[in-house]
């Protein structure tokens, strides 16, 4: 059975047949490839690489603090009530930065920057105040950079939210996960709709440029009606952005998700109706479908860079800066330099250690090959832009791509006899129908994933 619906057709059975595992590229090649191999060393040759093509900067800070676990939570995070805990952390965060900076030629202009989490927001605002001066201290912040930060909406209040916008965050993003209180409960995301919407008015009377919410669908108890109320109170908030993910119940590799009883989950078609439906919704008001989980207004920056051609996915998802190099600080922190990966160390003891003897508290790690930045280049443009111009990869690496890429493109045949993708001599499009399935696509071109699927999400 087929659907069309605006720049995407849902095709039930292809999805189906297609419903495998496989990375979702925020990187190339994917977090599981990073090395303990890879040493400090490695990783300040690379940074002096990186000096020398002076590239604008993009930094992500973690703050890893919650004060209750959700149940559905995949992130890295610190669970207490304590918030004297966060205070040994801040100190040691402005010293990673101070530390890492030396390496840094930090004339490079930061064009973004991004708080995730955790919940960022657990810090005193103070202690936002402290970090983002020392932010400052040692980078160059462009005047007009994209400063953004996660929040919780369960503790925040009209003066936090103020004064977030007067210390220099532009953007911001909450979770809303879904409004049904069922839903919240059975996750432990206990949030009054009252709530939402004061903290969206808030926001929107402090004049941040961008507000971003995550809805999950594939959580206890929710059903096609339930979530459709859900995305009509979402869009009702009029955000900028929404990203709509995928649950993945893992408890085996996360824990805290045994909390949740199997037996209440949607089964998989309701799962793939909720898709469906949701995509319809969000596509027939206002909201482009990006790309994976994202949706966007048409003058969203998102949608922009999408048509100009800069769009591009890293840690954090999609972003506008296609030219930025990204350092990562904080525990768990995932750094992405132009031919260089790392990641901090995810536990607070090793990072404390690391920082306080001036190292740069980096865990693992990888140098990418030739053939991996070609590689990468080929998926971020399938996952980006839904197209590939064999030109451009062909000036760029100096290679002829159909021989280059003569068995990936022989698999490509059998993606294109299902309607996935249409192959012409001097471009790779990927049809309303493959839109869905880009993971499935970009897959073909991933050397290092083939063989160890079991390890990713579901692709739908």
């Amino acid at each position: 059975m087929v659907f069309v619906l605006p720049g995407v057709k849902f095709d039930l059975d292809l999805i189906q047949k297609y419903d495998t595992r496989a990375p979702r590229y925020t990187s190339y090649p994917p977090a599981t490839e990073l090395s303990e191999t890879f040493t400090t060393q490695d990783w300040e040759m690379a940074i002096s690489h990186s000096n020398h093509r002076h590239t604008p900067l993009s930094l992500y800070f973690h703050i890893p603090f919650c004060e209750t676990p959700c149940y559905f939570c995949g992130c890295n995070t610190v669970i207490s009530h304590n918030k004297k805990i966060a205070e040994p952390y801040v100190n040691n965060l402005a010293q990673e930065i101070k530390n890492t900076s030396r390496l840094i030629d930090t004339s490079r202009p930061v064009l973004q920057i991004h708080w995730g989490g955790g919940t960022p927001n657990y810090l005193e605002i103070h202690q936002v105040q402290f970090l983002w001066e020392t932010i400052n201290r040692y980078f160059c912040v462009d005047p007009n950079a994209e400063v953004s930060i996660e929040i919780n909406p369960r503790y925040i209040n009209r003066d936090y939210i103020n004064s977030l916008r007067s210390i220099g965050f532009n953007r911001i993003s909450f979770g809303i996960q879904d409004f049904d209180p069922q839903v919240q409960l059975a996750v432990n995301r206990i949030q009054p709709e009252k709530m939402l919407f004061d903290a969206m008015d808030w926001i929107k009377q402090s004049n941040f440029s961008s507000v971003n919410v995550d809805l999950i669908y594939g959580l206890p108890y929710q059903n096609l009606q339930g979530f459709q109320e859900t995305l009509t109170k979402t869009i009702a908030l009029d955000p900028d952005r929404i990203v709509v993910f995928n649950f993945a119940y893992v408890p085996w590799m996360k824990p805290v998700q045994k909390k949740i009883d199997p037996t209440t989950l949607p089964t998989a078609q309701e799962k793939l109706d909720i898709m469906k439906m949701t995509i319809e919704q969000l596509t027939s008001h206002q909201y482009l479908f990006i790309g994976m989980d994202h949706f966007a207004k048409h003058n969203d920056e998102l949608a922009i860079a999408q048509v100009n051609g800069t769009l591009k996915r890293n840690f954090q998802g999609y972003t506008t800066h296609a030219e930025t190099e990204l350092f990562g600080f904080g525990i768990t922190a995932i750094s992405m330099l132009d031919n260089a990966y790392s990641q901090n160390y995810k536990d607070l003891k090793h990072y404390y250690q690391s920082v306080e003897m001036g190292a740069v508290p980096i865990s693992k790690g990888i140098q990418l090959t030739p053939d991996d930045m070609i590689r990468r280049d080929v998926i971020m443009s399938i996952m980006s832009h839904f197209c590939l111009r064999k030109l451009e990869v062909e000036s760029k690496y100096h290679i002829n791509f159909d021989q280059y890429f003569h068995e990936e493109l022989l698999e490509l045949r059998l993606l294109e006899r299902d309607g996935l993708v249409n192959l012409f001599t001097d471009e790779i499009q990927i049809t309303d129908i493959g839109r869905l399935l880009v993971r499935n696509i970009a897959c073909h071109f991933d050397a290092h994933s083939k063989m160890k699927e079991s390890k990713f999400s579901r692709t739908i």
